[in-house]
């Protein structure tokens, strides 16, 4: 029986949207399928060699589980920081892996990351942004192999 194939469309760049295509790609890489994701827009920002800047919004963020505040405290510039430590914290207590570690072991498993080219010339990445080991291609390259494949996911 051939291999099962996923394609992941990665749009999001906050902490809480990093997670589901690296945890469902890994998942499906242990499983032996193969996998690409499409790093897009502010997905391109799981691909940069520091993932340290990735935070997560309070704001306009309802099911995030903070204690409830009003809608002015929440914008505060200090709360995106307080949220992302408290987020950053509650994974590491209930033994979640970062996501350093989920991107290595997609690495690993041989997930292959596409980046969107014309998402890097229209912010002016460069190359030398990126970790190692990742191609570089428009919709058409990607959708190649989105047409064949059994799950396809937009995140």
């Amino acid at each position: 029986m051939a291999s099962k194939k996923m394609a992941i469309i990665a749009t999001k760049g906050a902490l809480d949207m990093a997670y589901p295509p690296l945890i469902l790609a890994s998942t499906a890489a242990a499983l032996g399928w193969e996998v690409q994701i499409f790093f897009t827009f502010y997905g391109l920002q799981l691909l940069r060699k520091s993932l340290k800047g990735i935070k997560i919004s309070p704001l306009a963020n309802p099911a995030m589980p903070m204690p409830p505040m009003p809608v002015l405290l929440k914008m505060m510039p200090s709360m995106e920081a307080v949220a992302t430590k408290m987020m950053k914290a509650k994974m590491k207590k209930k033994g979640v892996a970062s996501l350093e570690e989920l991107r290595a072991l997609c690495i690993e498993a041989d997930v292959k990351f596409i980046a969107c080219q014309m998402t890097v010339d229209l912010f002016d990445f460069k190359k030398s942004d990126f970790i190692e080991g990742i191609e570089y291609g428009g919709a058409a390259t990607f959708m190649k192999f989105a047409g064949e494949t059994d799950v396809c996911l937009f995140i």
